[in-house]
């Protein structure tokens, strides 16, 4: 076994965290709290290295003298920008909220135009590559779903019944989410046990 004494430390870590989480003791509260302020004071302290090393390396390329880096440039200037403003005027102030959004929003916006083109991709890659009777069915559901949520359905004008027949369609998206929200929580759960029992140890790197 690599690091024994490492291992020992997680596992009586994530017990005490656990435990004072469960048990109503105010002892295991208090060292609950301890340990989880000094896992966020570890995590920001990571943070901040991360972030310059980060800048370093596009600080690196910009002072090329070749072959520079536009992109790191902008990237150094924004981002001095927003932290010298956030420095001076704190989260709190009033501009800041609407400065950073309005960065915020086209770059989200974009990766999700981004994303909504890698699935179409994807998906064009896979009716390509693989046809039958499963490829037909995704096929004309995709089409009936598009139609419908676009309100392109002409039988939907003509028999209203039929919407509010199938408004049960509108809830598969809220169920798929919540499906996907319990399998990242089963999936933290396992994890957090095999840890705990020393079967993974990420810590070790």
């Amino acid at each position: 076994m690599k690091s024994p004494v490492s291992t020992a430390i997680a596992i009586g870590v994530g017990f005490m965290v656990l435990l004072g989480t469960i048990l109503p003791i105010p002892i295991l509260s208090s060292i609950r709290e301890a340990l989880v302020n000094w896992a966020v004071i570890i995590a920001g302290v990571g943070a901040l290295v991360a972030i310059v090393h980060f800048v370093r390396l596009h600080i690196r390329k910009v002072s090329q003298t070749r072959e520079r880096d536009g992109y790191s440039f902008l990237l150094i200037i924004a981002f001095m920008g927003t932290f010298l403003f956030g420095v001076f005027y704190t989260p709190a102030d009033i501009y800041f909220r609407p400065i950073v959004t309005s960065i915020l929003m086209p770059i989200e916006t974009s990766l999700l135009a981004l994303l909504a083109f890698s699935l179409a991709l994807a998906v064009f890659q896979v009716v390509r590559k693989r046809r039958g009777f499963s490829t037909l069915l995704f096929l004309i559901s995709l089409i009936f779903f598009l139609l419908y949520f676009s309100n392109g359905l002409p039988v939907q004008s003509q028999i209203p019944a039929l919407r509010q027949g199938l408004l049960f369609l509108e809830r598969l998206p809220i169920a798929g989410a919540r499906g996907l929200i319990l399998g990242i929580a089963l999936g933290s759960l396992v994890t957090g046990i095999r840890i705990l029992l020393g079967m993974d140890r990420p810590y070790q790197g």
